[in-house]
């Protein structure tokens, strides 16, 4: 990926960020943005959604039914040749982090092999 390509992404993830900070409820969930996608044409951008309690279903359909909204928002503080069609999906990674977490703490609790100096006696 190049280098313009990487600022696009994250100067758009900043700005989507403020955008859905500043201007929506979520009524006891937490919305972050962690990361944006932009296509090499910068004609679309996948923004990666993570969300902490409340129900991800409804956040996400609010997201993507104001996307429109949003993309103009974003567009009057990024100027780019074209402003990218925002579709936004669940970014899973804190939860899947978080079950590696586990399963490694899971794993230092197995029993071990006895060390080789206790074999050799």
């Amino acid at each position: 990926m190049s280098k313009r390509l990487d600022r696009v992404n994250e100067l758009m993830r900043r700005e989507i960020s403020a955008v859905i900070q500043r201007e929506f409820e979520w009524n006891g969930s937490l919305v972050t943005i962690s990361a944006v996608d932009v296509t090499q044409d910068l004609k679309e951008a996948k923004v990666f959604v993570s969300i902490l309690g409340g129900s991800k279903k409804d956040v996400l359909e609010k997201l993507n039914h104001k996307h429109g909204y949003i993309q103009g928002r974003v567009s009057r503080r990024v100027v780019l040749k074209n402003t990218p069609v925002l579709t936004f999906r669940i970014d899973n990674s804190a939860e899947r982090g978080v079950e590696v977490v586990n399963l490694l703490d899971e794993v230092a609790k197995l029993p071990t092999a006895p060390p080789e100096s206790e074999l050799e006696e």
